[in-house]
């Protein structure tokens, strides 16, 4: 009798467990590339030495075997040259025990299986096997070494980004996700939509780039709509979000763009593929991002005489914060030395080969100014190396006049921060992208990364061209240095205050001397609202006052803001916005000028998590979110998110308006589905306050 398959198991839960993808919530086997996987087929009759069997794997519309997209495993010959591998483990009665391992350099996706007996074939139920990246083997691109450190970039749904200013660093809790229902889907849709080639679905190079396309919705329809406008009200504000899941969700179940993104969602969004895919991945948070539209390292700022900067005039930009994405992987690609992190990126800023996707650039290459390599080396140097050209600006007989005030080399690209492998804090990888400032090595890189991109003379690029002649500018390209001072001077911007908003911002600027002699210091303070990329919301105030200091001294200058004078903005923008203080300083003997900015995040109350510290699997526990309005003002129209990946959906609780010293209760019963660490992550927003964060961890 002819030789027929009766029955396929897909042997799931041993299977899932040695390939690290037993947490993916789906009915399909899920495996990753180079490792053995088994399945136990049944047949009519005893399996005899002269039937014809091939497990036959196809990928793609029209899978074929001259293209390498169908494999058909014969366990009883030579492989064909396919470098999957079969074999039989055991053979007894009607059962038969396989053992199959796919290349370590396979095209990732979604494999169709049926089973060819003679002229019989058969296609079980759920035919669909999942095909992913392999960290754990060694022949894979993508294999990393570091057990913590797969568990923390491949394995962990949970973490943070960092985000607010320089010198007010804060992380903001994100639920990445990658294993949630349908997650694992739309990144697969994600893959068939990017008109990648099934060859180059192989190389994380080629996969990486096109997914920091399709994150953004720009040329493709892809994830996420970006939205900069502060106006959120046909979809979700970008300061809402608290994780990736409802957003690939949303977008599988609609195909259509998720509104809207900002760059720490697009990051988080691209993180959860990217691990999803088995490409381990980190957020990477830049502080004082440079965003230099003509790549010649150098980003011109321009204030008044008050020292309010002037936004109208500013072609390029420094946002507070960027945040983008490094994955690891061997560039073979590239010349020896450039393997391990790559930075891509996929919130849309500039095209790349005509279509909004950043990267894959290797960090070593920016770090040693080898901005020639691809993709996009230029633009993540500029990113973290640029130098701000501060210029003042007069209106002399109705046009605008140019005074150079200062350089700054060293205020670009500073704190470089992601989370830490296994821990809840930040780790500073600044010197993973960059020298020590003022090394010879750093010095050494700019030259050459300049060498590459021809940065311009100093001539003002202001939006406008009715500029007055320069004096003696010439336009020659150089590698700026930082302005010196002659008398010591150094300015400081501090808080004298807790920053809550409803409060005046009590604010103060040091001036100090360092050098024999009387200095006299004309000071110029100003005081800004600003959103993370740099864009002012409102003038608060400033201070214009006369200093003189002898020898080594100082003094402080206090610059104090009523709440009236910036309430009202906070409630109509619908960002977060940070307060931001630009001072001049101008020496009368030496004719220096000085420059200083800094930007400060308001402070708010906390968001207490009450919940036991461990659970049991599928047995209920409560836990309450407790917030206290210790502001004295109102936070109209709160709104609660909440959500704990394994333990329950993400949910919504209205609170109406939160009047000064009220507080609120909300409580989710929860039943945990999945064993092992879970964070439970909240966030409340309100007309006047865009997010104060909590997350905590609970033991199942």
């Amino acid at each position: 009798t002819d030789l027929k398959v009766t029955g396929i198991d897909f042997l799931k839960s041993q299977n899932c467990q040695l390939h690290h993808t037993d947490a993916y919530n789906i009915k399909n086997l899920v495996v990753r590339r180079g490792q053995p996987f088994q399945l136990q087929v049944s047949f009519s009759r005893e399996l005899k030495p002269t039937d014809k069997l091939a497990l036959r794997f196809g990928i793609g519309e029209r899978p074929m075997k001259i293209r390498g997209t169908l494999m058909s495993l014969n366990p009883r010959r030579q492989q064909d040259f396919s470098e999957w591998q079969i074999s039989i483990v055991k053979n007894s009665g009607k059962e038969c025990l396989l053992s199959v391992t796919s290349s370590p350099s396979a095209p990732v996706g979604k494999y169709v299986l049926n089973v060819k007996t003679g002229t019989n074939i058969y296609k079980p139920e759920n035919d669909a096997v999942y095909v992913l990246f392999n960290p754990w083997c060694e022949a894979d691109v993508v294999f990393l070494a570091d057990e913590a450190q797969r568990k923390e970039y491949v394995l962990n749904d949970t973490g943070c980004i960092y985000v607010g200013s320089a010198s007010s660093i804060y992380n903001r809790p994100w639920n990445f996700g990658q294993f949630e229902e349908f997650v694992l889907d739309a990144c697969m849709y994600l893959l068939d939509k990017s008109s990648l080639r099934l060859m180059n679905r192989r190389d994380p190079v080629f996969v990486s780039r096109a997914m920091s396309a399709l994150v953004n919705a720009n040329d493709d329809n892809g994830v996420l709509l970006g939205n900069w406008s502060g106006n959120y009200s046909r979809g979700t504000s970008p300061m809402d979000w608290i994780g990736s899941v409802a957003i690939l969700q949303q977008y599988y179940k609609t195909k259509k763009p998720v509104f809207y993104g900002q760059c720490w969602v697009f990051a988080g969004v691209l993180t959860t593929v990217m691990r999803c895919l088995g490409i381990p991945s980190r957020c990477v948070s830049n502080f004082n991002s440079a965003h230099d539209t003509d790549a010649n390292l150098r980003v011109d700022i321009y204030v008044n005489e008050y020292g309010e900067k002037l936004n109208r005039l500013s072609i390029d930009s420094v946002w507070n914060f960027h945040v983008w994405n490094d994955v690891w992987m061997k560039r073979t690609d590239l010349p020896t030395g450039f393997d391990g992190w790559q930075a891509i990126d996929s919130t849309p800023q500039e095209r790349s080969q005509g279509v909004f996707q950043c990267g894959p650039s290797p960090v070593k290459a920016v770090r040693e100014g080898d901005v020639y390599l691809p993709f996009d080396s230029k633009f993540v140097y500029a990113e973290v190396n640029a130098d701000k050209v501060y210029w003042l600006v007069k209106k002399v007989n109705g046009k605008d006049k140019f005074t150079r005030i200062s350089t700054q080399t060293q205020g670009i690209g500073v704190n470089i921060s992601t989370k830490a492998v296994g821990q809840d804090k930040r780790e500073d990888i600044t010197a993973e992208y960059k020298f020590p400032e003022g090394s010879e090595e750093e010095r050494k890189s700019m030259e050459r990364a300049s060498s590459f991109i021809h940065p311009s003379g100093m001539v003002p690029r202001a939006r406008f061209a009715s500029v007055m002649p320069m004096d003696g500018m010439g336009s020659k390209p150089q590698v700026l240095r930082e302005t010196v001072s002659k008398s010591g001077l150094q300015l400081e911007i501090t808080n004298t205050e807790a920053l809550y908003p409803g409060n005046p911002l009590e604010l103060a600027i040091t001036v100090k001397t360092s050098t024999p002699g009387s200095w006299t210091i004309n000071l110029t303070g100003s005081c800004q609202l600003q959103s993370y990329t740099g864009k002012v919301e409102g003038n608060l105030g400033y201070v214009k006052e006369t200093v003189k200091l002898e020898g080594t001294s100082e003094t402080q200058v206090p610059l104090k803001i009523a709440a009236d004078a910036y309430m009202k903005t906070l409630a109509s923008v619908e960002d977060e916005v940070l307060i931001h203080v630009t001072t001049i300083a101008e020496v009368q003997e030496t004719d220096d000028k000085f420059t200083k900015e800094t930007t400060m995040r308001f402070d708010y109350p906390p968001i207490i998590v009450q919940m036991p510290e461990t659970a049991k699997l599928n047995q209920e526990f409560t836990c309450a979110f407790i917030f206290k309005n210790k502001l004295n003002v109102s936070l109209d129209n709160c709104k609660l998110r909440v959500e704990g990946l394994g333990i329950f959906k993400l949910t919504e609780f209205d609170q109406g308006d939160i009047e000064p010293g009220k507080i609120i209760k909300s409580e989710v019963i929860c039943t945990p589905t999945r064993l092992g660490e879970k964070k439970m992550v909240a966030k409340l927003t309100s007309t006047q306050v865009k997010g104060v964060s909590a997350e905590k961890t609970i033991t199942i």
